[in-house]
């Protein structure tokens, strides 16, 4: 291994963490076992969250936003200064890839972990690190990368790439400003869309084209580089299954990639990252065709959320090599010493709903626990408050086998035994796409989702029948405050009782009746079981049901039930003693906000006409927008919130009065 004298060591004896949640459990797990002590900083929201906790010392950066917190760079260099930290490490995302926080660092005579500014500007502009690689004789994507960003220039380029063509931000990542697009006459719309959320997201409008590869893998490869000129890639990862252009589940190695295309991959990833002289961990994303040609799309100048599965096939820390290049030591390692062992699956568990499009959930989770049989990064915890203000990947599960049909096996069952109550997740949507066939066989693409939707969203609607029977016997034996743990009184419960009650809002009537000995009959619909409570210890319960005996999660909150129940969590509601609801309110001109979020924009003033499905309000939670429409056509007659607004779920943002509604206009 080659190393030069032009380079000084630049040691640090105090990481601070510019980040928050698992990602800065995750380097402070790496940064201690290397003998440096730790720094946290946390947003107001944040002020209990375990990464405050697992620091030696933290710093409040909170403002008014939590959600800008973390992109405050003066707060976060002034927090150094504060706790005496020498070096900062920006985890990923937030200010990850952002070149003025390096430069700051620079200013103020602190390390960065990782690339200089430089090379973050050289790389996180697409258009720019797109013209860079094709000097470097990088295969890239047919498309434009031009100046003009005109919408006249932009429309002809399209044709001149041919469609369906692909419009991407050229300042982001994470699918937003992205946007595929079928037909000429559909390009208009979708630019002026993708503009928007690029404005929004990074505060640069600016787009290009890229012919659209159809059905495609998304490969990337791991790199690491020092200051003195030594690369190397450490294997690829397959992230082809996303929702909304956003990664969801990523496997080393792909099973689409042969040792020979790696090491194609992997020198034409090396020789990139030598053409700017970069120094750190990055991640070179390609596409990858159904004949197996690569085309550059993009670089990650910082570690990627998917990094423990090259971790646990390689067996290196990825953060401790980090840590090494940024205080100047050389790679320890050369191209012939990284061995690829196993196979290793992840997948990322997200607060969210899939069957409502996989909008973001906030809220307390109840009741917390991840299997110990898999690598687990999350900062969660039973009592934890999952706020709207960041994305909406609480956890990641990682699996390890000797081969890929054993890694993916116990990711399963993992997922099985997962226990998220309280928020909405998609634990069953993860375990769906492992278990499908077109997984099962290695042969999934970057359409696999689309193509499959509505067979992977199967599983959330389905309610076990065994369910809504313990469903019914938990809300039987348990209170608001808690489970009774058999303490039944033999005298009050021997009558039976009904229950009227939803199941993830789907409605059911029960009569329970108490035959003795933990025994109970249950009467849902025509049909009539016998279920038995084995035992209730505190939060889970053992039961059996025509002859099988099995276990389950439970919390009672008041009226509502959280179950988890062969891998799959309900929300049980108890409307027994409900006043009967008026009808279906939809169509009643009142709009409520769907979720916790920011209002970012409004399309509509108090006094418009406006016409049923008519956007007015858009939300932002979790980095997804959201748009409400107009209900009926009618007359805009109350409008709540204003631009930059932050709302809670369910509040009444607005109001239609409608059009057969409307009073007449007084013409006298």
């Amino acid at each position: 291994m080659t190393t030069t004298t032009a380079n000084q060591p630049t040691p640090f004896s105090k990481v601070l963490v510019a980040n928050r949640g698992e990602i800065a459990l995750r380097v402070i797990r790496s940064a201690r076992d290397l003998g440096y002590r730790t720094v946290a900083v946390y947003s107001t929201a944040d002020r209990n969250a375990r990464h405050v906790r697992a620091a030696d010392q933290a710093v409040a950066i909170g403002g008014d936003l939590p959600a800008d917190s973390y992109l405050r760079i003066d707060r976060i260099i002034e927090a150094a200064r504060l706790s005496g930290a020498d070096a900062i490490h920006p985890g990923y995302g937030f200010l990850a890839e952002n070149p003025e926080l390096p430069r700051a660092c620079r200013e103020a005579g602190l390390v960065f972990i990782g690339p200089s500014a430089e090379s973050i500007v050289a790389m996180g502009h697409k258009a720019g690190a797109k013209r860079l690689m094709m000097d470097a004789g990088v295969p890239c994507v047919p498309g434009y990368q031009g100046e003009d960003q005109s919408e006249d220039r932009l429309i002809r380029e399209a044709d001149e790439v041919g469609f369906p063509v692909m419009i991407k931000a050229t300042a982001g990542g994470g699918g937003r400003g992205m946007r595929l697009v079928e037909t000429a006459e559909d390009f208009p719309a979708a630019l002026g869309s993708a503009r928007s959320e690029a404005e929004s997201a990074f505060g640069d409008p600016e787009v290009i084209l890229e012919r659209a590869i159809i059905n495609p893998r998304h490969i990337e490869i791991q790199v690491m580089a020092d200051r003195y000129g030594n690369a190397v890639y450490i294997g690829e990862r397959d992230c082809s299954i996303q929702r909304r252009h956003q990664k969801v589940v990523e496997e080393a190695p792909s099973p689409a990639v042969s040792p020979e295309l790696r090491a194609r991959m992997g020198e034409t990833a090396v020789a990139a990252v030598k053409a700017i002289n970069y120094e750190g961990a990055g991640t070179l994303e390609f596409l990858l065709d159904q004949d197996g040609n690569f085309y550059f799309m993009e670089m990650n100048t910082r570690l990627q959320v998917e990094h423990p599965v090259t971790e646990s096939i390689t067996g290196l820390d990825l953060v401790e090599l980090q840590l090494r290049v940024a205080a100047g030591q050389p790679l320890p390692l050369d191209q012939d010493d990284i061995v690829l062992k196993g196979h290793s699956i992840e997948v990322r568990l997200c607060a969210e709903s899939p069957s409502e499009g996989f909008m973001p959930q906030s809220g307390t989770m109840a009741l917390w626990h991840m299997p110990s049989t898999l690598r687990v990064e999350d900062a969660v915890e039973t009592g934890s408050e999952i706020p709207p203000f960041y994305d909406s990947m609480i956890a990641k599960l990682i699996s390890t086998g000797a081969d890929r049909e054993e890694a993916r096996r116990r990711l399963v069952s993992g997922l099985q035994d997962a226990t998220a109550l309280g928020v909405e997740t998609n634990q069953a949507f993860l375990r769906a796409c492992l278990e499908h066939p077109t997984f099962i066989r290695g042969e999934a693409t970057t359409a696999f989702v689309a193509n499959h939707q509505d067979e992977l969203l199967a599983r959330d609607k389905g309610i076990d029948a065994r369910a809504r029977l313990l469903a019914a016997v938990l809300l039987y034996t348990t209170d608001a405050w808690g489970v009774y743990g058999g303490s039944i009184s033999t005298i009050t419960h021997r009558l039976p009782i009904i229950f009227r009650f939803s199941v993830d809002g789907e409605a059911a009537d029960a009569r329970v009746s108490n035959q003795g000995n933990g025994c109970f009959q249950v009467q849902l619909n025509d049909d009539s079981t016998e279920l038995t409570l084995d035992a209730v210890n505190g939060s889970q319960v053992r039961f059996g049901c025509q002859g099988l005996s099995e276990t389950a999660d439970l919390v009672r909150e008041g009226s509502r039930l959280y179950l988890r129940y062969r891998g799959q969590s309900y929300r049980v509601d108890d409307h027994t003693h409900e006043a009967a609801t008026a009808g279906d309110e939809a169509g009643d001109g009142i709009i409520r906000a769907s979720m916790n979020g920011r209002v970012v924009a409004l399309h509509a003033s108090e006094g418009d006409a406006v016409e049923a499905g008519q956007p007015i309000i858009v939300l932002e939670a979790m980095k997804m927008e959201h748009v409400h429409t107009a209900t009926v056509a009618g007359t805009l007659t109350s409008l709540t919130v204003s631009e930059g607004e932050q709302v809670t779920a369910g509040r009444v943002v607005a109001e239609i009065t409608p059009e057969n509604e409307a009073p007449a206009k007084n013409e006298g």
